[in-house]
């Protein structure tokens, strides 16, 4: 077995942050719903958590982040895969927030503050699917 597939009790720095972001953007996610209902699930209401603007739909996206990180991010490989879906994932919605904002079919409801936390969560991306992982091999065998 890969030290990529097991664990001897503690988890890498990758693991880590992935159980993190997937923990507080399924948060995030179900306290949306707590602002917004499920009415006009696509549409553009005064709705906002903290600085950024929500919508139901918003928050459906925000929760599957979420539970893909604490689903992936259990093991070595799947915190990698998850780093590399959050930085092309939140990559293109950065870009896509960037001509979206304030236009009618928008349907995520994206303002500049949403645009800013994009692009810093893709780069949290990159480093959750780059970031080196120092490894230690043990000898168990006795002579």
């Amino acid at each position: 077995m890969s030290a990529a597939s097991t664990h001897s009790g503690s988890r890498t720095l990758p693991e880590i942050l992935g159980l993190a972001f997937g923990a507080v953007y399924l948060l995030v996610g179900i306290v949306g719903f707590f602002i917004t209902g499920f009415d006009d699930f696509a549409g553009h209401g005064d709705h906002t958590l903290l600085i950024f603007d929500i919508n139901p739909l918003h928050n459906v996206v925000h929760i599957v982040i979420g539970i893909a990180g604490l689903l992936l991010s259990r093991t070595l490989a799947g915190a990698r895969t998850y780093g590399w879906l959050l930085a092309v994932g939140y990559g293109a919605a950065f870009v896509y927030g960037l001509v979206a904002v304030g236009e009618d079919w928008d349907i995520l409801n994206i303002n500049a503050a949403d645009n800013v936390l994009h692009i810093a969560t893709a780069l949290v991306g990159l480093v959750i699917a780059l970031l080196p992982v120092r490894t230690a091999v043990t000898d168990t065998t006795r002579v």
